[in-house]
């Protein structure tokens, strides 16, 4: 292969490669993904997640959203909804306080409390998909008042496709 050729097989791959990387790796549209971002989600492994500990929805043993919380969470819903995304997954957690198979059930009460609020925004059921995870997946140290108010949580997850 001559020089020319070679340049002009290396701009083609070059070409090629930047427009792998300018393409949205998740499915969604560019507007979609500032949305997320005006919104705090964040990029992960598994999707954009919207991690519910920054206002703690849960208090010690309670599955029940307080108002302030429903009002952010019933807004987050119209306008994920309004921007064309509708399927979630809502990923319940717990302290590491009390049995592992009661905090699984908890952390599942506690992400269907997130549906239903979701739910009563638009969102259609059908869309969200429940998980209990219990206190398998801690963020803050369970050792501290404030680590295990942290760990009480429901992450919204827009999945990756």
């Amino acid at each position: 292969m001559n020089l020319p050729n070679r340049l002009l097989a290396l701009v083609l791959l070059t070409l090629a490669l930047a427009a792998c990387q300018t393409q949205p790796q998740t499915g969604l549209t560019p507007e979609q993904i500032a949305v997320l971002k005006r919104e705090g989600f964040q990029p992960t492994d598994d999707g954009w997640e919207f991690g519910l500990s920054s206002k703690v929805l849960f208090g010690n043993n309670l599955d029940a959203i307080n108002h302030d919380s429903r009002a952010n969470l019933e807004r987050i819903g119209r306008v994920l909804r309004e921007a064309g995304l509708d399927r979630l997954r809502l990923e319940g957690h717990t302290d590491s306080y009390g049995e592992p198979d009661y905090n699984r059930e908890l952390s599942v009460r506690r992400a269907n409390a997130v549906a239903e609020v979701l739910i009563s925004a638009g969102m259609r059921p059908e869309n969200l998909e429940i998980r209990g995870l219990g206190m398998s997946k801690p963020v803050a140290d369970n050792n501290t008042p404030d680590g295990r108010m942290e760990n009480r949580r429901v992450a919204i997850i827009v999945p990756v496709e």
